[in-house]
């Protein structure tokens, strides 16, 4: 048996939009990240020579350490995008459906 307020949730057109935005940004977000992280695997598997270029003549660090904290960086940031995204639009989507559901 479904709480009539859940039905009302279920069935209101903002709940749907607010699943289709954060169901679309959570999915783009993933595919960036996919497509980061598995580019560096690519770029470590099929072109290593490049990975393994110094930066300075004379450091022992190769190219490829910045690169993966790059990707650290990267994955931090869109993390915040998403927190930031949730904890805005999506808060003040979900409060507006919760005070329309509980009328």
């Amino acid at each position: 048996m479904i709480d009539p307020v859940i039905a009302r949730v279920q069935s209101d057109p903002k709940y749907q939009e607010l699943r289709k935005k954060r169901s679309g940004l959570g999915w783009f977000l993933t595919l960036l990240m996919m497509i980061v992280y598995y580019g560096y695997v690519a770029l470590m598997a099929f072109d290593k020579p490049f990975l393994a270029q110094p930066i300075s003549s004379t450091g022992v660090t190769s190219l490829g350490i910045p690169i993966g904290f790059g990707i650290i960086i990267f994955t931090i940031v869109i993390t915040a995008i998403y927190v930031n995204k949730a904890n805005s639009d999506f808060d003040d989507m979900t409060k507006e459906i919760l005070k329309d559901a509980q009328q």
